[in-house]
């Protein structure tokens, strides 16, 4: 039987993920701000925890998503924070993506009290999370990568351990850099394709078959061409993870132009107020810029 296992943030990524451990098997005990959302998990076979410290005196292993580094801080070595119930050789498996100088300090203060740490951030939204398709960019010591791999089956398809502890945030920035460029280039494509009387589903179509294929446009089509920007990866989630990613290229000297011009188009989003959209609400901001909604009939086609 698979151990116990404690599961912290149960929002748009870590309800489906929880589950999929249960389904796998595992014993949960979670926790989460919401209480109704506990409550489902509860119904379906876990117990419920009133805090972060409860969670690690009943499980040997605990899992945290939660959205920024001042949470995964609070939660692990808070005042009711999961290194003041853990057990000695207890671990915490890190799944947010947070700031890489974060988690040493957090890996630091759980060293000391005698908990292992892994930081394990995902790519995927919430379909991987879902589907249990997640890559997982996973840093510690080889022994804690052990000791949390199988966790990973039922979360991952994808499952690297790219280094020591610290390592995965560095990954995952990385990640993050790669799909929001992304989005905003599929962006610009559309806004051009529809403005000069091409169907935005044609433009897709195509740069779906060549070079430019990617899993932007294969996730978040329907997104594009409807204009259905519900949360799968909130904007606001988005920019702070850029934010790290411009950190991380100061403190190693490496400059990311293009990533400072999609961390400020973000900006822009949440200034008026779709922090709370789905990334893929870049668009609108190029669609603003060239006065033209994508499908919408504003110029003669290109061949009239």
């Amino acid at each position: 039987m698979p151990e116990k296992i404690g599961f912290i943030g149960l929002g748009i990524m870590g309800l489906p993920m929880a589950r999929n451990l249960m389904r796998a098997g595992h014993e949960l005990v979670v926790h989460d701000h919401k209480r109704s959302t506990m409550e489902e998990l509860v119904a379906e076979g876990a117990e419920a925890a009133d805090d972060p410290s409860a969670v690690a005196e009943r499980a040997g292993t605990i899992v945290t998503m939660l959205p920024n580094s001042p949470h995964v801080a609070e939660v692990v070595d808070g005042e009711k924070g999961i290194l003041r119930g853990a057990r000695d050789g207890a671990l915490v498996v890190d799944m947010s993506s947070i700031s890489p100088v974060v988690t040493l300090e957090l890996a630091r203060a759980a060293r000391e009290r005698g908990v292992g740490m892994v930081d394990a951030p995902v790519s995927g939204g919430d379909a991987g999370a879902r589907q249990g398709t997640l890559s997982i960019m996973a840093g510690g010591s080889e022994e804690d990568f052990r000791r949390a791999a199988p966790l990973f089956e039922p979360l991952g398809r994808t499952v690297v351990h790219v280094g020591e502890v610290g390592a995965g945030q560095v990954v995952k920035a990385c990640n993050q850099i790669v799909v929001a460029l992304t989005i905003e280039a599929v962006g610009e494509a559309l806004v051009l394709g529809s403005k000069a009387g091409v169907d935005p589903a044609k433009v897709l179509e195509v740069l779906s078959g060549g070079l430019a294929g990617n899993r932007v446009i294969e996730l978040r089509r329907e997104n594009f061409l409807q204009h259905d920007f519900t949360p799968g990866f909130r904007i606001d989630l988005h920019h702070k993870d850029l934010g790290i990613a411009l950190a991380a290229g100061r403190e190693f000297g490496v400059a990311l132009p293009v990533t400072a011009l999609v961390d400020q188009m973000l900006q822009a989003l949440r200034v008026r107020g779709q922090g709370g959209q789905d990334h893929s609400a870049l668009l609108t901001v190029i669609e603003d810029w060239a006065k033209h909604e994508i499908g919408q009939s504003d110029r003669p086609p290109v061949n009239s």
